[in-house]
């Protein structure tokens, strides 16, 4: 094993285990949803410095673990979306087509969450019925703010993507490479 691919197993290892402690805090009130989406930015990191393919097999590695580990709504929302997203995000922006790169980034999001919210809803029991006249309304505002919360997610990891180039980038190519 040369030390090119020891570095690199380092690091998906560390990213995988850092990913799986943040997850941890999702046993916190009201971090449900916030932990899930900070956990899968340690992927971004392994995307860029180590390809798709090592960033894939180090969240499938801390989606076994969060799967044991974490909060049972914030897990569901890390394996189905948030844990992979910043690795597929890299891959759909290789298309170099904006409008074709938006449509699949919301198409795969509202895919995803619709399953998700599906399996919350009719298999896990998560009532909808005691929110009165909002439950009726749920899904559809659900639906347009978690839109709009996706695009300022997927905003936001362009802007930490270039800061991470700028500052960190040569810092830790040096360590593995």
């Amino acid at each position: 094993m040369s030390l090119k691919r020891t570095g690199k197993v380092a690091l998906c290892g560390v990213m995988a285990a850092l990913a799986t402690v943040v997850m941890l805090l999702s046993y916190f009130p009201y971090l449900t949803y916030a932990v899930p989406a900070v956990a899968g930015l340690c992927f971004v990191i392994l995307a860029i410095e180590t390809g798709p393919k090592w960033a894939f097999m180090a969240y499938a590695a801390a989606a076994v673990l969060v799967f044991l580990l974490a909060e049972q709504e914030a897990k569901i929302m890390f394996i189905a979306f948030f844990g992979y997203y910043p690795i597929l995000k890299g891959i759909v922006e290789g298309m170099r087509k904006k409008t074709l790169e938006y449509l699949l980034k919301f198409l795969v999001f509202n895919l995803v969450m619709a399953g998700v919210y599906a399996l919350l809803i009719f298999v896990l029991g998560m009532p909808l019925d005691q929110m009165g006249d909002f439950g009726k309304w749920t899904a559809l505002v659900l639906l347009v703010m978690g839109n709009a919360a996706f695009l300022l997610y997927d905003f936001t990891i362009t802007q930490l993507i270039g800061l991470y180039m700028h500052s960190f980038h040569h810092r830790l190519k040096k360590l593995i490479h």
